[in-house]
């Protein structure tokens, strides 16, 4: 018999207790406590009826079996860790209207040539989804259409079918009738999913699923949905740029480091196989404030345009503002030049943006964030051909960089003549076409980047 009890979920982070609190103890938000009902099997006489799996030795395991299937996007196969592990389940992220549907009805369109793929949508209808598909040039006989959201039909209809792969667009329109709480609540997402995760791994089957984002820019629903499935994928960029990045925050079979970046056009996403050069069209020559820098995105060099804006502040507390990169370290190396190049920028407001809609976290733009915004404080311009890498200290060091040989090789590569780069990765650089010039702290590094006399400022 089945038994029935009401629990209050907060429906931000999940937190369950037994009665209803003004305040959520697991994320400290207001009202978010909402009743909802659980029906619970009685677990007597299932027990001595289960067959569970047996365990096998680790020496014993075949790995052969774990073979992936390309997607034919050669930029989603690198972020995926090389391709569709059967049996996973990955879910995809992003702000709406980002690209997230598009990505995966071309997906679908690229992997029907020899598989079949049952495409659910629960936010669009059969027709809805037709047309947009005529627009990316995509129509397949192997693409099978489902407009449903009751989680137990689509399942009676993976049984039948036994699609090569399964797409869900969104898992919050998504439900199953034995829970009360509305779609998209959090025990809907997470008992969905978990039905979906077994057909996944018992049958084998790979299933993309689509999640919402939040105003803070988390998945919405439970955290405990990033733990269940085997890949979680966000799809970055603004809206109103024509570049995509998916970027891995989470994969059970390859690195979280990479990325693919994407451009989107009029018949759908097109990859971009070397961003450094799309990133750097257009890009000023002799003006105050832009610099090159070199960041490092999984295995894959990447250039791109830093700009800055330094001006006079009528305000009090001059502004910063920071696009791509992470505000509390643009004041901190703001500080570090006042304090140690004696620069007053203090009373000046402060914008720095990463051209293309992309964004750096790694410490190695430092050093380019530092001469960009002395560039344009100074209204002296940077040589065109000069690339800046390094990361900056508190006492106005410059500290070596990982990987400095790809980057100095990869600035090359795209016609730049001049690296500059921290002093202690000189010894690791050998055999490139590139002049590098290595320095030990800003003062230096801003002599050989901008050519002026730092002891005037």
């Amino acid at each position: 018999m089945a038994r029935t009890k009401s629990v209050f979920v907060c429906q931000h982070c999940g937190y369950e207790s037994p009665r209803w609190m003004g305040r959520c103890p697991g994320c400290d938000e207001w009202n978010t406590m909402m009743e909802e009902l659980i029906s619970k099997k009685s677990p007597h006489g299932e027990t001595g009826d289960r067959a569970g799996a047996k365990p096998v030795p680790m020496d014993r395991v075949d790995l052969s079996k774990e073979a992936r299937d390309g997607t034919g996007m050669a930029e989603l196969d690198r972020v995926l860790g090389g391709g569709i592990v059967r049996g996973s389940m990955v879910l995809v992220g992003g702000d709406p209207g980002i690209g997230k549907s598009t990505l995966l009805l071309q997906l679908a369109g690229s992997i029907s040539r020899e598989q079949r793929v049952l495409y659910v949508s629960g936010e669009e209808s059969v027709k809805q989804v037709k047309l947009r598909a005529e627009r990316l040039g995509i129509n397949s006989g192997n693409i099978l259409l489902l407009g449903e959201t009751d989680i137990d039909i689509i399942l009676d209809q993976v049984k039948r079918l036994t699609p090569d792969i399964i797409v869900v667009d969104s898992i919050q329109t998504m439900y199953t009738p034995e829970i009360s709480s509305a779609p998209g609540s959090v025990s809907q997402v997470r008992e969905v999913t978990g039905r979906l995760l077994r057909v996944a791994k018992t049958m084998s089957i790979p299933i993309f699923i689509i999640g919402h984002v939040t105003k803070q820019g988390a998945i919405a629903g439970p955290r405990v949905l990033e733990h269940m499935v085997d890949t979680v994928l966000y799809f970055e960029g603004e809206r109103y740029h024509s570049y995509r990045v998916i970027r891995s925050v989470k994969n059970r079979f390859g690195s979280t480091n990479e990325i693919g970046v994407f451009e989107m056009k009029d018949k759908g996403l097109v990859e971009v196989p070397n961003p450094s050069e799309f990133m750097l069209e257009g890009r000023p020559v002799g003006v105050p404030g832009t610099v090159v820098v070199c960041s490092i995105e999984g295995t894959r060099p990447m250039l791109m345009e830093l700009q800055a804006l330094v001006s006079i502040s009528n305000l009090g507390m001059p502004r910063r503002m920071a696009t791509g990169i992470d505000y509390n370290r643009l004041s901190m190396l703001m500080a570090i030049m006042e304090k140690r190049l004696g620069m007053q920028v203090q009373g000046q407001d402060a914008f720095v943006n990463v051209v293309g809609g992309l964004k750096v976290d790694e410490p190695a733009a430092d050093l380019g964030i530092v001469i960009a915004v002395a560039s344009s404080f100074r209204n002296v311009p940077i040589d065109k051909d000069t690339v800046v890498i390094g990361e900056v200290g508190l006492t106005g060091e410059v500290r070596a960089v990982n990987s400095i040989d790809r980057r100095v090789a990869e600035a090359a590569k795209l016609g730049f003549g001049h690296c500059i780069v921290p002093r202690d990765n000189m010894r690791h650089i050998e055999g490139t076409a590139a002049r590098v010039t290595g320095v030990g702290n800003l003062a230096e590094a801003l002599d050989a980047a901008l050519e002026w006399d730092v002891g005037s400022v």
